[in-house]
């Protein structure tokens, strides 16, 4: 962030806040993030109701289009504000700017919380969390809190609520993208097959995370301290959130801890339905995790065509999308016996 962005943000700031003068004393992005930059901000405010210093990160778009998928930046705001008040725990948000004048991208303001989201330290060092049938009791509470939020919601009333099985309705909306790049993939679309094939007809709808998992949520010595990342957020079958969280693909290669990485599947349901009114249809989730295969395969053929499209040139986004034959032989694995 350069100097003219700085004292633009400086005086927006002073401005929202009715302080005096708001002192920026340390800016440093963070690591991580292919959809989305994180700035870990130092504020010094003088005057006015949030006199004091205040340490907050500042999220905005990449330089160029995110994901289609995603959310805007109001919108995901709107999500964490409405999770925060439901009483999920997550940073506190601050407030949101949609002036491009201040920094030439919407952006919105959190406290910075503590800890590391790191999954592949997270699932080995166990300074992080050492208690991990509590953590992962813990975060099935979480995930239960954000699912008892129910439409309609008037804060999110851009979340479109669509009609039908949420299960076909996401394999349209992947074949319908497969359709439309030159690459064959025939695997992912057996995997499309095999889910429209072995949809469930029940299904339930509530508000989901989109993408809670290891590396989206952060923990320090004592235990977690916030769920992160909420552009992806819909709504949708609870299930397909809790397969996401249990899907192999997101272990970081500890695949004997299935909740995660961190911990025993049994437990997280545990917490789950110590809160849920919902009790987990676990003979389902294993159809979701096929889907959370599928779907995060799509999703790394979007952000490789991104570097590959000249749309934003990112070594990051390029080998993602390396690891769709990894997805395309867990699905196979997945699915040959049915």
């Amino acid at each position: 962030m350069d100097r003219e962005k700085q004292e633009n943000l400086s005086r927006h700031l002073a401005m929202y806040w009715g302080a005096q003068r708001v002192d920026i004393a340390e800016v440093m992005l963070l690591s991580g993030g292919a959809i989305q930059e994180n700035w870990s901000l130092e504020l010094h405010i003088h005057g006015g109701p949030m006199a004091g210093q205040h340490a907050c990160v500042l999220r905005c778009d990449s330089p160029t289009a995110g994901v289609a998928i995603s959310h805007g930046r109001a919108q995901e705001y709107a999500l964490l504000k409405t999770v925060f008040d439901a009483g999920v725990t997550v940073p506190e948000p601050l407030l949101l700017c949609t002036d491009v004048k201040v920094l030439g991208r919407p952006f919105f303001l959190m406290r910075k919380i503590a800890g590391t989201a790191a999954g592949h330290v997270l699932v080995k060092d166990m300074r992080y969390a050492p208690d991990r049938v509590e953590l992962a009791h813990r975060l099935g509470r979480e995930m239960a809190t954000i699912h008892s939020i129910k439409p309609p919601a008037p804060a999110l009333e851009f979340l479109p609520l669509q009609q039908g099985n949420p299960a076909l309705l996401r394999v349209r909306k992947h074949r319908q993208y497969l359709d439309s790049i030159a690459q064959p993939h025939p695997v992912l679309e057996w995997g499309l097959r095999w889910l429209e094939r072995h949809a469930p007809e029940k299904y339930q709808i509530a508000l989901c995370h989109g993408d809670f998992r290891t590396g989206n949520y952060m923990v320090d010595e004592q235990g977690l301290t916030g769920i992160l990342d909420w552009e992806f957020a819909s709504w949708s079958e609870p299930l397909e959130d809790i397969a996401w969280f249990c899907a192999q693909c997101w272990r970081f290669g500890q695949n004997h801890l299935e909740a995660g990485g961190v911990g025993m599947r049994e437990h997280f349901y545990a917490g789950y339905e110590q809160v849920s009114s919902m009790p987990i249809v676990r003979d389902q989730v294993r159809y979701w995790e096929v889907m959370a295969h599928v779907t995060w395969a799509v999703i790394a053929l979007q952000q490789a065509q991104r570097h590959c499209s000249g749309q934003e040139r990112s070594l990051l986004l390029a080998l993602t999308g390396h690891i769709v034959p990894e997805l395309e032989w867990q699905i196979l694995n997945m699915t040959e016996h049915d």
